[in-house]
């Protein structure tokens, strides 16, 4: 498990980068309050959900789709179907206990 660290520890490390970067001869310049770092401070901020002027362009799905309807169809079958003849089937015969008995053929 990682270890969290600590706002002592973290505030350390950044003071550290901090010097690190003064050594190498990089300078640290303040920036005076109430500046922003908007070019227009006199306008509102944008709308996070302002509309766009041109709604973006969509790809017509369709075609698409009517080919995966047309593919979940059952396919028909070409092959031409016996008519069904009532085949002689095994039925079981049980005695007054329940006990199988015999089978026999039924049709």
């Amino acid at each position: 498990m990682k270890l969290v660290k600590s706002k002592k520890e973290q505030r350390r490390e950044l003071e550290a980068q901090i010097r690190a970067f003064q050594a190498r001869g990089g300078t640290v310049s303040e920036v005076p309050r109430g500046q922003s770092g908007r070019d227009t401070v006199n306008s509102p901020l944008p709308h996070v959900f302002d509309k766009k002027a041109e709604p973006e362009t969509r790809t017509p799905v369709s075609d698409e789709i009517a080919a995966i309807e047309e593919r979940k169809k059952p396919q028909t079958s070409t092959k031409q179907s016996r008519p069904k003849q009532s085949r002689p089937r095994k039925k079981l015969i049980y005695d007054e206990f329940g006990e199988p008995l015999r089978w026999e053929w039924v049709e």
